[in-house]
This record gives structure tokens, C-alpha cells and sequence, in this order.
């Protein structure tokens, strides 16, 4: 009898484990299928952190989740605006690997994110969504003057953003880019056409 139930419990936990690699890799699936539709991600996140703001405003309450989201939501964002090789730690030396170009004469490389976008974009959602489920349970709602979580996290966040622009500007890199620059060339005969 004993041994019946030992290989229904190893029935269950292989069941559990095949059903739990079946989630993943359809989860997986289709995060891979969205990485392309960068736009309608982003309109997501947004409709996201936009349920997570009514539900806090609606509660009146979790301002220190509020608060560590948005601490933890900063340190993304430095590291989306970051170079992945930093040029202060590799000024010197000569560096393996992409750097950015520090002087007119050097050789072009293109700018290299520490955080790539879909991961700057994944860890986002899931932090909103980690805080939404997080208003759910009492024990986080700890009764905090949000006015001065406020303040500070906007002087934290002058303050953090001023370093980076200096860095910036320091070592002339530019974190963003409007896609393939299109130059204007001289048009060919057979390209221009004229309407009878």
C-alpha cells in the first residue's frame, strides 16, 4: 500500500514538472514573438503602470512599495542610458571588446547598452506587476508622510540623472538614435518620372 502512494506522489510531481516546463515554454514563446512590437510592449507597460497608479491612488496606501518601485525603476533607467563598457574605467588602457570613441580621430563603434531595451522593458512589467500583487496584502502598506518619499525621490532622481548627462556629455555619447541615417544622394534619370 505503501508503495502505491509513493508513485502516486511521484506521479503528481512529475505531472507538476511537466505542466510547470510546458508554462515556461509557452510563456517563452510568446515573449519571444513580442520582442520585435516594441511599441505595443511599451503600450502595455503603460496600461500596467497605469492600473498599478489607480489601485494606489484607489487604496490610499503602499506608498513605501510605491516608493521602491520607483527607486528600483531609476536604477533600470541608469542602466539603459550606461554604455555596457564603461570609457571612465577603460580611459587609460586600451579595452577588449566595444568602447565608445573618445577623441575625433578614433574609429567609430556603436553605442551598446549595459541594459538592452527589451530587457530594460521586461524587468519593468514585472516589477509593476510584483508591486501590483504587492497592494494585495496589508503587511506592505506601512504608514509612511508620502509627501516626503516624494521629495526625496525627485531630488534622487535630479541628482542621479545631472551625474549622468555630465558623464554624457564628459565622454560625447548619446544613448538614443532615430534609426539608419538616410542621406540624399543625387537621384538617377530612370528614378524621376513625369504624368502625361
Amino acid at each position: 500500500m505503501d508503495g502505491a502512494a509513493d508513485s502516486g506522489t511521484a506521479g503528481a510531481a512529475a505531472a507538476a514538472a511537466k505542466w510547470r516546463t510546458d508554462a515556461s515554454r509557452a510563456f517563452q514563446y510568446y515573449l519571444d514573438r513580442s520582442t520585435p512590437h516594441a511599441t505595443g510592449r511599451w503600450i502595455g507597460t503603460l496600461a500596467v503602470a497605469a492600473i498599478y497608479a489607480l489601485r494606489v491612488y484607489l487604496v490610499q496606501g503602499f506608498y513605501i512599495v510605491t516608493y521602491g518601485l520607483g527607486i528600483y525603476l531609476l536604477n533600470l533607467l541608469i542602466g539603459f542610458l550606461s554604455p555596457m563598457v564603461d570609457p571612465e574605467a577603460h580611459a587609460a588602457a586600451s579595452s577588449d571588446g566595444p568602447a565608445l570613441p573618445t577623441r575625433g580621430s578614433d574609429e567609430f563603434k556603436p553605442f551598446i547598452r549595459r541594459l538592452p531595451e527589451f530587457k530594460f522593458w521586461y524587468a519593468i512589467t514585472k516589477a509593476f506587476l510584483i508591486a501590483f500583487v504587492m497592494t494585495f496584502f496589508s503587511v506592505f502598506d506601512v504608514p509612511v508622510f508620502w509627501p516626503i518619499l516624494l521629495c526625496y525621490w525627485v531630488v534622487l532622481f535630479v541628482l542621479t540623472m545631472k551625474r549622468q548627462i555630465v558623464h554624457m556629455i564628459k565622454y560625447k555619447y548619446v544613448p538614443f538614435s532615430v534609426g539608419k541615417q538616410k542621406y540624399g544622394g543625387k537621384k538617377s534619370a530612370g528614378s524621376s518620372s513625369s504624368k502625361d
